[in-house]
């Protein structure tokens, strides 16, 4: 088993997409990339901690790569929009890929260059070392799972 850690905007949303794929065997999010020991949802939401709102997904490369992994994530989000997503603003809504070892920054720097080719506007995405990663609080985890209605809206 491997882990994959992904930042594309509001993790609701994102955390319902790979959670479907086949090969992911789990999901869970939370925050990534700052710097305060024990971030909540309030802190990373004003902005002072410096985490992303992360997906941390287990996967199976025997059934999913981490290369198809990359490639959906380009898809669910706009990787051209600087610590935004949609109506989201703020640093902790920016787009980055939290790599589990050189292996991982190799593929996800080629897969950033091969979208970068193929679009008119700067890619805005990080690349960066996974750090530590914080669970969000429990009513974060399968958030859209647990909402009657929700639909998925990207």
């Amino acid at each position: 088993m491997e882990k994959a850690s992904f930042a594309a905007g509001c993790f609701w949303q994102v955390e319902e997409t790979f959670r479907r794929v086949p090969g992911v065997l789990s999901t869970q999010v939370g925050y990534t990339g700052g710097d305060a020991p024990t971030p909540t949802y309030r802190d990373v939401c004003s902005g002072s901690t410096g985490h992303a709102e992360t997906l941390e997904i287990e996967f199976d490369p025997a059934q999913v790569s981490y290369d198809q992994l990359l490639d959906l994530f380009w898809e669910v989000h706009d990787p051209t929009q600087l610590n935004r997503q949609g109506p989201d603003v703020g640093t902790q809504y920016r787009s980055a890929i939290f790599v589990h070892g050189p292996e991982q920054e190799t593929a996800a720097r080629a897969s950033k260059q091969a979208v970068q080719a193929r679009s008119r506007k700067e890619i805005v995405t990080e690349v960066v070392p996974a750090s530590d990663f914080h669970r969000a609080e429990e009513y974060h985890q399968r958030y859209m799972e647990k909402r009657t209605g929700a639909s998925l809206a990207y």
